[in-house]
Order: structure tokens, then C-alpha cells, then sequence
């Protein structure tokens, strides 16, 4: 197969991105202390894409983790995502990698993750937006936070403003709307023109997370 063709793991990953409606970002449970429960749960639920969101986590440990996150997914057909570290998302074997607007440039990550690997950015703005809808190496972004949301304290949110914005644009790539959003505001966003989400507290506080999850899967892919 000639390098300039994409290889038939990226094709694969590509068009499951495509398909992708629900994207949620949790911590390792050590609190509840049911993980790998939780994991199958919320994927058996209709999420889509998972990852390990914990800062401050030593390589290592999270790599530990990510073992059993890259398991669940492997058993659900779900994508396993890597905040950050390009590193360790080339080590653990996953399939997205997320990038913020101060983590590495994408193109240093491509050099780690190879081209199969999905990439995807987090975007907080109008300009931010549209850059990351047309930067190369770049196959997804997340736009947002919509609203006020504690993993992002002192994050100015947009508002469904900027949601609108990007819908207006018909960009090709897909895109995912996030923060502060849950079951209650989730006709806000849709209406706003969003067809994907990043979910984080809805589902990971909730009392039954995988009945979370079915519902924003059901109301996404209805």
C-alpha cells in the first residue's frame, strides 16, 4: 500500500469517529472504586467514545488505567480516547488523541501517534472553531464549554452562541458540542445545531450511569 494512502485501521477509525454521537470523559473511579463496572455499563449504554480525563496522574498510573479503559472498548467496539499525552495514548494503543489549544501542535503529535491515530482539538471561540474546522492532521473538535462547568473553572462559556456559529458553517469535519450540558439542556444544544456531545458529570454522577448514557444515546441517534 502506497504512504499516501490511508491505511485500512484509519479508514476503520475514521468512519466509527463519523458515526460517533456520544463522547464521554471521565476520571479512574477510585472513589467509587468501580471502574471497569462503570465502563461497561455506560458503553453498553450507547457512549461512543471514552476518556480518561484525571490531572496530575503520573504516566505510569495512568497507563494502568488506560489498560482497563482500552479492555471495555475493546469489549464494546468503542474508541478509546488520550487527553494530552501523545505519549502515552501511542503507548496504550488508542485510538483519539486530545488536543487543547496549549497542549503540543499537531503536527509534533503526528510525529509521535503516526497517521492512523485520530486527533482531535479543543476549541473555545469563533476563530478557534474555524481553525480547527481547516487545520491539517486535525479529524474532530469539540466547541464549547457551552456552559459554566467545574472541570473548566474560570473558562468563559459561549453559550449555545457558539454552537449556532459553527453549525452555520457546514464544516465537513465532525464536531462535538461540551460543558456544562445534560439531559435537561440537551434540546438547547441540538436546536442550537450540535449533532454530538461531550459528556461529563450527566453520566459520571448519575445514579445509574448506563441509564444515562441509553438516554442521551437514544435521544442523539433517535
Amino acid at each position: 500500500m502506497s504512504r499516501h494512502l490511508p491505511s485500512e485501521r484509519a479508514v476503520s477509525l475514521r468512519a466509527r469517529l463519523d458515526r460517533a454521537r456520544l463522547y464521554l470523559c471521565t476520571d479512574a473511579r477510585t472513589r467509587q472504586g468501580d471502574l471497569p463496572d462503570f465502563l461497561d455499563a455506560v458503553l453498553a449504554g450507547g457512549v461512543d467514545i471514552v476518556q480518561l480525563r484525571q490531572k496530575d496522574l503520573e504516566a505510569r498510573q495512568e497507563m494502568e488505567y488506560l489498560e482497563i479503559f482500552r479492555a471495555a472498548c475493546d469489549r464494546h467496539g468503542a474508541l478509546l480516547a488520550v487527553n494530552d499525552r501523545a505519549d502515552v495514548a501511542h503507548a496504550v494503543r488508542a485510538d483519539v488523541l486530545h488536543l487543547g489549544q496549549n497542549d503540543l501542535p499537531v503536527a509534533a503529535a503526528r510525529e509521535i501517534v503516526g497517521g492512523d491515530m485520530l486527533i482531535g482539538r479543543s476549541t473555545h471561540s469563533d476563530e478557534q472553531a474555524s481553525a480547527a474546522a481547516a487545520e491539517p492532521g486535525v479529524d474532530y473538535f469539540c466547541a464549547g464549554p457551552v456552559w459554566p462547568t467545574p472541570t473548566k473553572p474560570g473558562r468563559p462559556a459561549p453559550g449555545p452562541k457558539l454552537l449556532e456559529y459553527v453549525a452555520a458553517q457546514r464544516v465537513a469535519r465532525p464536531w462535538f458540542a461540551i460543558g456544562g450540558i445534560d439531559l435537561g439542556n440537551l434540546g438547547e444544544v441540538t436546536a442550537a445545531g450540535a449533532a454530538r456531545v461531550v459528556v461529563v458529570r450527566a453520566i459520571t454522577e448519575a445514579d445509574h450511569p448506563g441509564a444515562a448514557a441509553a438516554e442521551f444515546a437514544r435521544r442523539l441517534k433517535g
